[in-house]
């Protein structure tokens, strides 16, 4: 069965592979899927990111969800969570957010909002799906006075930023924080609510041009952001990606604080006012050996999920658990918000020092740090899934795990997306887990080789 969800919404090179017919009959698809219930007429907010090719897919699917009668409202440039918030706030039945994420201008997305501001679930993505690639014949479209309208809102990031404030209620005057807005949506919102917020503010990969979103900057890229807080004396270092649903930090010293290490300091920092409900976080399998040592020595349970973040938020939903995230940065405060939010993240990493009065180096400092080698192993597209039952494979696995016993870790699995298998090993002894590693990806393209 074709897909056209993969972990987080439509994706592919704009135009050519994401193209504008697809973009506009997945907006049809998702204005159908996401109408009121009982009647009356649908609104659906549409967000962009700043890559040139982002205006012509929001016009696409703008003309799709009026083509269905729907009404589309337009954000303008703003970050996803943006879009995840004022869906309440505007009493819209959906949102959709045109973006490429964390990757280079070539790709863009569309990342597809249910009327509560959380990422649709599987249910209302097979409907998408369904109706996008196998029965387009089923969306019946409008005409006449039913054809729906296009609104232009005016202050959305106004409004987003006033979210922001209302939820971070420290002054953060004081702090000298150092912001890598990856020439994407926070490059219209980061200057203005960490300066609103009271700090001191130096701004770095902020003028998009349509092109170097996410170019040598941002949450994928921090070397720039580490050098510059280092070089400018700054207390902090925050970059974001694309879209700013993600946060990764730079201590004082200039040291990347990943996103293991912010839900680290965020676990510990609700758990100590009463407010990590079930005294719980959400983690996918990638985070790392550190934090699980960390979580266990101040009586903190992790939760696993699968991996990505639309999996997190629906283990945080089934559980009613309140933090959850990756090491990538994404982090969900399920309290305040629907999705990652890097912005968010970031204002209350400040506002947990200026409450603690420690540096981010000490904060950050308690979790053990393990190393890891990451392989990546192509296999042919026929291939896929069939080398878990290769017992030459599962057995190396297994033998490499009892050695590494609670010292380390192995992770083998399957891209979602390509036909890769990606190779995670962790433990005190760089070189023995090198090996490991290495060792694990030959069995894996031998067992290929012996069943081309």
């Amino acid at each position: 069965m074709a897909k056209l969800f993969g972990t987080d919404g439509p994706r592919g090179i704009a135009v050519t592979d994401l193209t504008c017919e697809l973009a506009m009959q997945t907006g049809r698809a998702a204005a159908l899927v996401l109408a009121k219930k009982g009647g009356g007429k649908t609104k659906i907010l549409i967000g962009k990111d700043t890559r040139l090719s982002s205006d012509a897919l929001e016009a696409a699917v703008c003309a799709g969800i009026c083509s269905v009668g729907a009404d589309a409202e337009l954000l303008g440039v703003v970050p996803t969570p943006a879009v995840a918030h004022l869906i309440g706030t505007h009493e819209a039945d959906g949102g959709i957010m045109i973006s490429g994420s964390h990757n280079s201008a070539e790709f863009n997305g569309i990342k597809i909002f249910s009327s509560k501001g959380h990422k649709i679930m599987e249910e209302a993505e097979d409907e998408i799906e369904h109706l996008v690639l196998y029965a387009p014949e089923e969306i019946k479209l409008s005409s006449h006075e039913d054809v729906g309208r296009v609104i232009h809102c005016e202050n959305a990031i106004g409004e987003y930023i006033s979210h922001i404030k209302e939820i971070i209620s420290d002054d953060l005057s004081g702090f000298k924080v150092a912001l890598d807005c990856a020439n994407g949506c926070a490059a219209y919102t980061a200057e203005k609510l960490f300066t609103a917020l009271g700090a001191e503010v130096l701004v770095i990969a902020d003028k998009p041009d349509g092109h170097n979103i996410n170019k040598d900057c941002g949450s994928t890229h921090v070397h720039h952001l580490m050098e510059y807080v280092a070089e400018k004396g700054c207390d902090c270092g925050l970059a974001f990606d694309g879209d700013a649903d993600r946060c990764i930090a730079v201590d004082e010293q200039g040291l990347m604080i990943d996103g293991d290490r912010l839900i680290a300091i965020f676990a510990r920092s609700m758990k100590a006012h009463d407010k990590l409900d079930n005294n719980a976080a959400v983690v996918t399998p990638m985070s790392c050996l550190g934090l699980r040592k960390y979580a266990a020595a101040n009586d903190i349970r992790l939760v696993s999920s699968g991996a990505g973040i639309r999996y997190v938020l629906e283990r945080m939903l089934e559980g009613g658990y309140k933090l959850g995230g990756e090491p990538n940065g994404h982090i969900i405060f399920l309290d305040d918000a629907g999705t990652g939010d890097g912005q968010l993240a970031g204002a209350r990493l400040l506002s947990i020092m200026k409450q603690s009065g420690m540096k981010l180096s000490e904060l950050a400092g308690d979790m053990p740090a393990y190393p890891q080698v990451k392989l990546n192993v192509k296999i042919p597209t026929h291939y896929k899934e069939l080398w878990k039952n290769e017992k030459t494979v599962t057995d190396l696995i297994e033998e490499y795990e009892q050695e590494l016993g609670s010292e380390g870790r192995i992770l083998v699995r399957e891209s979602g997306k390509e036909p890769i298998v990606r190779i995670m090993t962790e433990g005190k002894d760089f070189g023995r887990i090198n090996d490991m590693a290495v060792e694990i990806a030959q069995r894996i393209k031998e067992s290929c080789a012996f069943r081309a």
